[in-house]
């Protein structure tokens, strides 16, 4: 079979060291008795090791040339490779209505899209394991306080218990990324309700954050009129990254209590 070539505009990196994609694919043991789906299998470094597992195994690649090599060299996963854009499909349908596990070797560019849309899923996904970008994973894993504390930090620890599991060094891609990646697991926590208003609390996260040096008396003008509103809370005070979950739930009811026409909707 012909190797596929990888496509820049894809942000396609082949991971070529087969240790370190078994690694990458035990990660889902942790998540034991769900069906599996990888994304982004190019030509399938992850998926044989994937595919001996006692589980099902679906595939979803949006790239035509890595599909046709994928049928080529997974006969037995044929009808189980899905030739279509992640991003756009309903996770419902995949495996009828099913939890599953989410993993893979992510693009780099869309990999904060992939995980919003797990979060739009978590009933679906207990569990999401795979490579990214290093920097994404810290700020995944980051906690309170640090630099590297942010969106995706909150909105994902909200709802998963996250593991930074190890460094992947660029020589083992074809092509070498300029950056170092990570191997992160995320499991479902047991949070069932924020207990705020939820897409309000995502909005006040994303609009702090875009302030990150700011402090929320200053940055909550884009939401509510007049800030005073809110009171005398200390957390005004702050700047974002030093706010935990738990109070950015209080910041959220609070914005909430405030009169309508304070309220920005």
């Amino acid at each position: 079979m012909k190797p596929v070539k990888p496509k820049k505009n894809l942000g396609q990196h082949f991971l070529t060291d087969l240790k370190t994609a078994c690694a990458i694919a035990d990660t889902v043991d942790a998540c034991p008795d769900l069906p599996v789906l990888e994304v982004g299998p190019g030509m399938g470094v992850m998926t044989q090791f994937l595919e001996k597992k006692p589980r099902e195994l679906k595939v979803v690649e949006i790239d035509r040339e890595s599909v046709t090599y994928l049928n080529e060299a997974f006969p037995r996963l044929r009808d189980n490779i899905i030739g279509q854009d992640f991003l756009r499909m309903d996770l419902r349908e995949v495996f009828n209505g099913r939890q599953f596990v989410l993993t893979g070797n992510y693009p780099y560019d869309i990999s904060s899209q992939i995980f919003f849309k797990m979060l739009d899923n978590k009933d679906l996904i207990p569990c999401c394991t795979g490579m990214i970008q290093r920097e994404v994973a810290q700020r995944i894993a980051a906690t309170p306080g640090s630099k590297q504390y942010g969106i995706l930090s909150v909105l994902i620890q909200a709802w998963y218990d996250v593991e930074y599991l190890f460094t992947v060094n660029e020589e083992v891609f074809n092509p070498p990324p300029k950056v170092k990646s990570a191997v992160i697991r995320m499991t479902r926590n047991n949070t069932s309700t924020l207990g705020c208003d939820e897409a309000l609390f995502r909005r006040v996260v994303k609009t702090v954050f875009g302030q990150r040096r700011k402090m929320l008396r200053v940055s909550l003008r884009q939401l509510v009129d007049d800030v005073s509103t809110l009171g005398n809370t200390p957390l005004l005070t702050h700047r974002p990254e030093q706010l935990s979950i738990s109070e950015f739930v209080e910041l959220t009811n609070m914005i909430t209590q405030v009169s309508t026409s304070n309220y920005k909707s």
